[in-house]
């Protein structure tokens, strides 16, 4: 770790909203250039700095601080300097120097501990002292709050997001209870707060601490698995391994929890279930909506005759099979329907069939899907506006209990009368709250999806829930057209879903398989066919057309290991392209790149003038890095969104040269290139493979052994998700039968 002290000369730059600045330190008669996260950093102040020496293509060398403390100036002429900064409202330099002429060496003491005593100097009245003392207590108060974080390791960037939500409270808030940073701060963890917590002398075994382990073993389970709630035994297991405390003690304070409310206990057939108070409630909530949106009278019918359904097939030169039909007659007829079907069964003619029929008989319809790419291909399939579900139900700033706000709702919903959703096996549990939430009593609601495919990143399994409840009505297309099936990735889909090995073996087809028996030649092979082989025989971009696919993140073919070496081959390091580096990740001009979680507070602009302005950046969003500058990172995205990155916000992004099949959820890309690796059998799952085939609109090339292949293809056991959500709709629906028999 290197350090420099000195007097802080210049600020060259600085970002008020995340903190990052550019300064110059004089020390030693010799100015230094320090960047990093430097929030309240003043003109004039003394300053040491830990940090690592870097060199910048551009700018030379520069130390990028890990962490600064101010020393506190103890000289009359220091004093003078640091108070002419303009560090403190009310005093410019003419004011310092009679300050420090007055006070002398003593003139902090008095601004901290007398500052009536301002009064003394000439020019400086009652009002203008007031001003002055209250400045100054403020910037103390900033000082120490810095000062007490950094000696428990706070990173500058955080404490900068601890200081904007409590202010000068921060230290009395921390002391009291360090995990409540869990709650108020975004973007910290229980593993964050715990650190600090410790590190501050708070007992293994305090309350606060057993309740704030056990709400994180809940959420983690909702964010990495998919749960909606957990077994008691499994989150007092779960929580005591991350807690390393006794499983009395933990027992004890998920009663307490329960009795508070933040967790609810519901007693199921096979399990006590526990859920996360604000999990419940969505579960509830779902399953009370669709029955209602299933049981509300519709205001005007829809002709699906026959003539109307041969007049659309001549309109569109198509001939419609009798599955297809019987889709569209339900979606027609029923106020809330699902229609799912793989590549190749016509879902998207059913979908524009359905749109045509609604329109003509005078209702309005809205479409929408999941994520950017999703709504993008929804609206090039059917010629009309789609957005995503979060632009749709106009999000607003904020979240409550994790879960985003928006504009539209019970109290404003939305005015279409039908609402079509494409994607919904992305769709998570909280997602189809507020769309439901958003609807009113008669809106249509068809729901558009693949069952076979993997379930929602987010927690939940909402359209499996639904199809397994038998209460919403589903049509279901199995039959593969012609057109479709000339195509070995639609072949292949359905045999891969069916337990049959792909055809592998053909020559001039879209779907190819490259034999490759070890993790070094998977990877190799990969880049050959990524930076080389594909662009030069189709002529394709193999930054934006071609995607990489891998089952895991670790491994010498890993997702993590394929974007280094892709990185380095096709944006390779360069003068004039500048660099940011973040964690594991260095980014670059011209990278791809991902977004990891979800941002609901992002700043967005789209347009050539950016003149259309948002927020929110969501899990999976995909761009390219435009600039790197001092003010950020700068990201495009597929669907023309701008986002500039600070450094606080860094951490959420990935490159994605390579992602995760589970990343690729609600994607189609041109071409798709799976690295087949070997892993543990909960990796290897047929619909892990399933969905990574299905991304391809073009071509698949397969890279790997047959043995992991068959592996695959073989094991149709799919990681289980704890939800009600169908045994609710099940429940709600006897209920409302038997009080309307009608």
């Amino acid at each position: 770790m290197d350090e420099i002290e000195g007097i802080v000369e210049e600020i060259i730059y600085r970002n008020d909203d995340n903190g990052y600045a550019v300064v110059s330190v004089r020390c030693a008669g010799t100015p230094q250039t320090v960047v990093g996260t430097l929030p309240f950093i003043k003109q004039g102040e003394r300053v040491h700095v830990l940090g690592s020496w870097t060199t910048h293509a551009t700018f030379g060398r520069q130390l990028k601080a890990s962490s600064y403390e101010t020393i506190v100036p103890t000289k009359s002429d220091e004093i003078e300097r640091y108070l002419a900064s303009g560090l403190i409202k009310g005093i410019g330099e003419m004011t310092a120097k009679a300050i420090v002429e007055c006070f002398g060496d003593d003139t902090l003491n008095v601004l901290a501990n007398d500052p009536g005593r301002l009064r003394e100097v000439e020019g400086i009245g009652p009002k203008r002292a007031a001003v002055i003392a209250e400045n100054y207590a403020q910037q103390q108060e900033t000082r120490e709050v810095m000062i007490f974080l950094q000696r428990y390791q706070v990173a500058p960037a955080l404490a900068m997001r601890i200081i904007k939500t409590y202010g000068g409270s921060a230290i009395t808030v921390l002391r009291a209870n360090p995990y409540q940073l869990v709650r108020d701060v975004p973007g910290v963890g229980f593993r964050t707060a715990d650190r600090i917590a410790l590190s501050m002398g708070v007992a293994p075994d305090d309350p606060n601490r057993l309740r704030a382990g056990l709400t994180y073993t809940l959420w983690d389970a909702a964010g990495a698995a998919g749960h909606v709630y957990l077994p008691k035994e499994k989150l007092i297991e779960a929580a005591c391994g991350i807690l390393q405390a006794p499983e009395e003690e933990v027992v004890n304070e998920l009663a307490a929890l329960a009795l508070s409310g933040e967790v609810r206990v519901e007693e199921r057939m096979d399990c006590t279930a526990v859920y996360h108070h604000a999990m419940l409630s969505a579960e509830k909530e779902v399953a009370l909506q669709l029955i209602l949106l299933q049981r509300a009278q519709q205001k005007k019918t829809v002709d699906v005759s026959d003539a109307a359904l041969d007049a659309f097939e001549q309109e569109q030169c198509i001939a419609f099979e009798q599955g297809q039909r019987r889709a569209i007659a339900m979606a027609a007829q029923s106020p809330v329907v699902v229609i799912t079907g793989g590549p190749g069964t016509g879902k998207t003619t059913v979908i524009n069939c359905v749109i045509r029929l609604m329109q003509r008989a005078g209702l309005t319809v809205s479409l929408a899907a999941p994520t950017g790419r999703a709504a993008k291909r929804m609206t090039e399939a059917t010629g009309q506006e789609a957005k995503t579900i979060h632009r749709l139900l106009e999000y607003a700033a904020g979240e409550d209990e994790g879960m985003p706000l928006f504009g539209k709702t019970e109290e404003d919903p939305l005015k279409a009368d039908v609402v079509i959703v494409d994607e919904m096996s992305m769709v998570d549990l909280q997602l189809m709250r507020s769309l439901l939430k958003a609807l009113r009593a008669g809106t249509r609601l068809v729901m558009v999806g693949d069952a076979d495919q993997l379930p929602s990143v987010g927690a939940g399994n909402v359209l499996r829930d639904i199809i397994d409840s038998r209460v919403i009505p589903v049509a279901r297309l199995t039959e593969v057209f012609r057109q479709a099936a000339r195509s070995h990735i639609v072949v292949n889909a359905h045999r891969i879903n069916s337990g049959q090995m792909p055809i592998i073996r053909n020559r001039d087809t879209d779907f190819f398989f490259e034999k490759r028996d070890n993790l070094y030649a998977i990877a190799d092979s990969v880049c050959a066919l990524v930076t080389s082989r594909l662009p030069g025989f189709y002529h394709i971009d193999p930054v934006r057309d071609i995607q990489v696919l891998a089952p895991m993140k670790k491994g010498d073919a890993g997702v993590w290991a394929l974007n280094r070496m892709l990185q380095e081959r096709l944006n390779p390091p360069a003068r004039h392209k500048k660099e940011r580096l973040m964690g594991d990740n260095r980014f670059r001009e011209g990278d791809k790149v991902m977004q990891v979680r979800n941002n609901y507070q992002a700043e967005w602009t789209r347009g050539a003038e950016r003149e259309e302005e948002g927020l929110g950046v969501f899990n999976g969003d995909i761009g390219i890095i435009e600039s790197i500058d001092d003010g950020g990172v700068t990201v495009y995205f597929d669907d023309e969104r701008c986002v500039i990155y600070d450094e606080t916000m860094l951490q959420d992004l990935e490159l994605a040269y390579a992602m995760t099949i589970h990343k690729s959820q609600g994607s189609e890309f041109s071409t798709v290139v799976l690295a087949l690796l070997p892993g543990p059998p909960q990796m290897m799952v047929r619909n892990l493979l399933y969905t990574a085939v299905t991304r391809a609109k073009e071509r698949v090339v397969m890279v790997g052994s047959e043995s992991v292949l068959a592996r695959m293809v073989e094991n149709d056991k799919t990681a289980h998700r704890y939800t009600a959500l169908g045994d609710r709709l099940a429940a709600l629906d006897g209920m409302t039968q038997e009080r309307d028999p009608t």
